[in-house]
């Protein structure tokens, strides 16, 4: 959350730097050397122009952070958000991705000589996994590959901010107006604070953005909401207050001295250019947005700790920002109301290439992806290409899984199996690439 506060925040005051104050600010911001950790196999720039910047919000226990927490023996990623920025820079959309999403984590380079191997496990383990040496650089590889892997997006950036950075660029601004419904006692996130309207700055407003079990529902989706509402308040103060010499001050040193990105977007030059980018943006074109998602539950009952993500919903979200379309926030919430939970869609899978395996291997990705699999066996006819069918009334559940799966479409036929989707593995379906 902070961290995306630079983006949107920083780039306020990065204009109104003055030449004597380039060197100091620019030497404050760490660059992490990406080349050569992303591998080749990488989601393609579908919109040439665009860019779209991973932002992490650190969550690492060294140094000041230590108070935070004991025990942890990796780095730590708090949140994680996607800022897309269009081509014809009109407008930006920032998704959120709840750390406890339930995602398929690739094999990284853990930094220290080894790799780990691919399995499932909340999407923020992935920035501890490629941390465990304490290289922000691969950390930020790991995630990014996570994300990439997990979202067909193309990731063009990345950038991470600490606790103690967050705290000084509130502090910076003379502290965020909050106004909670209801007290909040927060052990875990070293909060006290009573109903009603008030200024936090500080530990407070660090306890704010972190508290989740003693405020409403306890998810980590209605954190991300509180987050979303805190940056937009601190943007907005941003505007109004970095006019002053001293608070822009502040306000640059605590950011940039917290600051980490790729070497592309390392210093006050570049952030100046994404500034001179992002100025004309009005701001309700500036959109916050969560994947949707629900309960792992529903698919699993005895996980009661993670979510999934909610598709095709999901699938429309990456696919319209791959594309550079604007997002009808609206409309994405209002077709996310109903969520049609994988577990309910009943699968059976069919060999279509004729090479052994195949229809098992797919099968036991959609089993883990929490499908329900009635069966496997062969296609009458081999062929090339993946397919998904159905009967007439299994429109949605179809959809579903097409929706799991690239360049798939789901189509109607007359003779297709009762109460069930029928899927055909074709010779150009990687079972690597089902969500």
């Amino acid at each position: 959350m902070w961290g995306a506060g630079v983006c949107s925040a920083l780039v306020l005051g990065v204009a109104g730097v003055g030449a004597w104050l380039y060197q100091d600010l620019s030497g404050n911001i760490q660059g992490a050397d990406l080349d050569d950790k992303l591998g080749g196999d990488r989601p393609v720039n579908l919109s040439p122009g665009s860019k779209n910047i991973l932002v992490v919000g650190s969550d690492s226990r060294d140094g000041d952070n230590a108070k935070y927490g004991k025990g942890l023996t990796t780095m730590q990623s708090d949140t994680l958000m996607v800022l897309h920025i269009p081509a014809n820079r009109e407008w930006a959309t920032v998704v959120s991705f709840p750390r406890d999403s339930w995602v398929e984590i690739p094999a990284c380079d853990k930094g220290d000589g080894a790799e780990s191997a691919p399995h499932h496990a909340k999407i923020n383990e992935a920035f501890a996994i490629g941390g465990t040496s304490g290289e922000i650089a691969e950390a930020a590889a790991c995630t990014i590959r996570t994300i990439e892997d997990s979202t067909g997006l193309r990731i063009d950036h990345f950038a991470s901010v600490d606790f103690q950075g967050f705290k000084g660029m509130v502090n910076a601004l003379g502290g965020i107006e909050v106004c909670p419904e209801q007290a909040i006692h927060d052990d875990k996130a070293h909060l006290d604070l009573e109903a009603g309207c008030q200024t936090v700055r500080d530990e407070e407003a660090l306890g704010y953005v972190r508290a989740r079990y003693s405020i409403g529902d306890g998810s980590d989706t209605g954190r991300i909401g509180r987050q979303q509402e805190f940056m937009q308040a601190l943007a907005e103060k941003a505007q109004s207050k970095l006019t002053s010499p001293n608070a822009l001050y502040g306000f640059l040193q605590s950011a940039t001295k917290s600051l980490t990105t790729d070497d592309d977007l390392a210093g006050i030059k570049p952030l100046y250019g994404l500034a001179s980018e992002l100025r004309g943006i009005p701001g309700d074109r500036l959109t916050f947005l969560t994947v949707p998602n629900y309960p792992r539950e529903a698919d699993v009952p005895t996980d009661k700790a993670n979510v999934v993500w909610q598709y095709p919903q999901a699938a429309d979200l990456f696919d319209a920002l791959a594309k550079d379309r604007e997002v009808d926030k609206k409309q994405l919430q209002a077709d996310a109301e109903n969520p049609l939970h994988a577990s309910s869609v009943r699968v059976q899978v069919l060999n279509g290439d004729g090479v052994p395996g195949r229809a098992a291997a797919v099968a036991e990705k959609l089993r883990q992806a929490g499908f329900t699999v009635t069966g496997t066996g062969n296609a009458p006819e081999t062929t090339r290409t993946t397919s998904v069918s159905h009967p007439q009334g299994l429109d949605a559940q179809a959809e579903v899984l097409a929706s799991r799966l690239p360049d798939v479409r789901a189509r109607q036929e007359a003779g297709a199996a009762a109460d069930v989707v029928t899927m055909v593995v074709g010779a150009d379906l990687d079972p690597e690439d089902i969500r």
